[in-house]
């Protein structure tokens, strides 16, 4: 009795644990060594491999900045929320300080909370992170390409702020500032977890890179010697390394879960300054696989396993819940999307999704607010809905930071893949499978019902307003 009081009382006194947040933008699955990537050498990220778990089959909700971001912080379908597509500077709308995000749920748990790099969830002030949990913002309000440098904006772009919190510290971001923004980035995340070693934290890291325009730092800028955009994912790993070698030796590392991923897969028409989407259908901008699936990998020694890899689907709605579960947080009131599974990611032998029921589909792709596709709840069957999408249609990419102009083709009835064993979705099966196209058309149909679809015009009746100025 009392060995077990003892153990009791550590058990309720043990300290929550650390959460690091990596969200890199644009970063394409093959870009990283533990994904295959040749182009760059990324030893601190094939060290979070070795160390922790590798997730093959990780996707965002939807493949464009604002709203992937959106379901990374809130556990809901961007749609649900009211974020679509990417926010530009003239924006009236922002994510609703009324959703609970990461930084407001483990903020309520007593966390110190720090938003690091790039937001796009809303410029204005009502919609900034200090206004959505989080204790401190350093960073820029959305894309590094919405300036007046960028090269084929329809009209001139502002100057690109960079703020502390909610004060312009910089109105006017220069070529030679963004240079430096990988790096400062950086030592404000070291900083951050060094002033808060003595409670638990959050720290989300958006480094606006390796979205174009591409910047390397001092001492990266031709390091890699194979190109601009090998030396930008050289200096986002050296990023990764200061932060994992900090919490070393802070003696931090056993009770830190790190998570590192992408926002979305890589832009090709940007070719030679665009990563890589390896074996997978197009990239950003698409529901095919090279625009949705995104490399991750998660650390935190002693609970999640060293050198494993998993194929189970995972998404980034998931992360939310299954955080709330680690830190015995509740729920938020409104409604989510994803699903508790720390079972799949700590490893454990025969874990289930929690989504994987015969009567539900797991993930619906939308762009803006048209629904493109939707996916079993094993992760197994795709549904391609009727749209149009842009590709380059095996033209190569442009050069030098100037994109090439896609071409339009459409999907014209009902397609179906098995990702299981095609995930390069090269084999529509749709004639093949008619029981397993019925199901998924129908699961798209409760998906237009509750969240719409302006393909069919349908309004969705349970999706939520974002935040609004007058």
């Amino acid at each position: 009795m009392v060995v077990f009081t003892a153990l009791a009382c550590m058990a309720l006194h043990a300290t929550p644990p650390n959460l690091v947040v990596v969200f890199c933008d644009d970063l394409g699955y093959a870009d990283i060594g533990p994904f295959g990537g040749k182009l760059a050498r990324t030893p601190n990220l094939d060290r979070m491999a070795r160390e922790g778990r590798t997730f093959t089959n990780f996707h965002v909700s939807q493949p464009v900045c604002s709203a992937s971001r959106a379901s990374l912080l809130t556990g809901c379908y961007a749609n649900r929320v009211g974020i679509h597509g990417a926010l530009g500077p003239n924006a009236k709308i922002g994510l609703n300080p009324k959703e609970t995000t990461l930084a407001s749920l483990l903020k309520g748990k007593g966390y110190a909370t720090a938003c690091v790099g790039k937001w796009h969830l809303g410029h204005l002030p009502e919609f900034l992170p200090t206004r959505q949990g989080f204790d401190s913002f350093f960073g820029i309000p959305y894309s590094g390409d919405m300036w007046p440098l960028h090269p084929e904006a329809p009209k001139a772009y502002p100057p690109l702020p960079l703020l502390r919190d909610t004060t312009v510290v910089n109105p006017s971001v220069s070529p030679e500032d963004q240079k430096r923004l990988t790096g400062q980035f950086a030592d404000e995340s070291v900083h951050f977890i060094e002033k808060s070693a003595g409670k638990p934290f959050f720290l989300y890291l958006a480094p606006n890179q390796p979205h174009v325009p591409l910047f390397a730092g001092k001492g990266f800028d031709g390091k890699s010697g194979k190109g601009l955009y090998a030396d930008v994912i050289e200096e986002i790993d050296d990023a990764v390394g200061l932060i994992v070698r900090k919490l070393d030796e802070l003696k931090l590392s056993d009770n830190t879960w790190v998570v590192f991923t992408s926002d979305n897969g890589p832009w090709l028409s940007y070719g030679d300054h665009a990563g890589s989407a390896g074996g997978f259908r197009e990239g950003k901008g698409s529901v095919w696989e090279g625009g949705l699936r995104v490399p991750c990998i998660m650390r935190w020694p002693g609970k999640i396993p060293a050198g494993s890899t998993t194929d189970a689907m995972l998404m980034t709605i998931d992360l939310l819940p299954t955080v709330a579960s680690k830190v015995e947080a509740d729920l938020p009131q409104n409604r989510i999307d994803g699903g508790d599974c720390w079972g799949i990611v700590s490893g454990k032998a025969e874990a289930k999704n929690p989504h994987e029921t015969p009567a539900d589909g797991y993930a619906c792709y939308y762009l803006q607010n048209e629904l493109q596709s939707v996916v079993s709840g094993d992760g197994r069957w795709k549904l391609v809905l009727p749209h149009t999408y842009r590709t380059l249609a095996g033209k190569p990419g442009g050069t030098d930071g100037l994109p090439v102009k896609y071409t339009q083709q459409k999907v014209t009835r009902p397609e179906l893949y098995d990702l299981k064993a095609d995930p390069g979705e090269s084999k529509n099966l749709a004639d093949d499978h008619p029981a397993e196209l019925a199901r998924l058309q129908a699961l798209a149909e409760k998906f237009r019902s509750e969240l719409g679809d302006t393909l069919t015009k349908r309004k969705g009746t349970a999706n939520r307003e974002p935040g609004r100025v007058p």
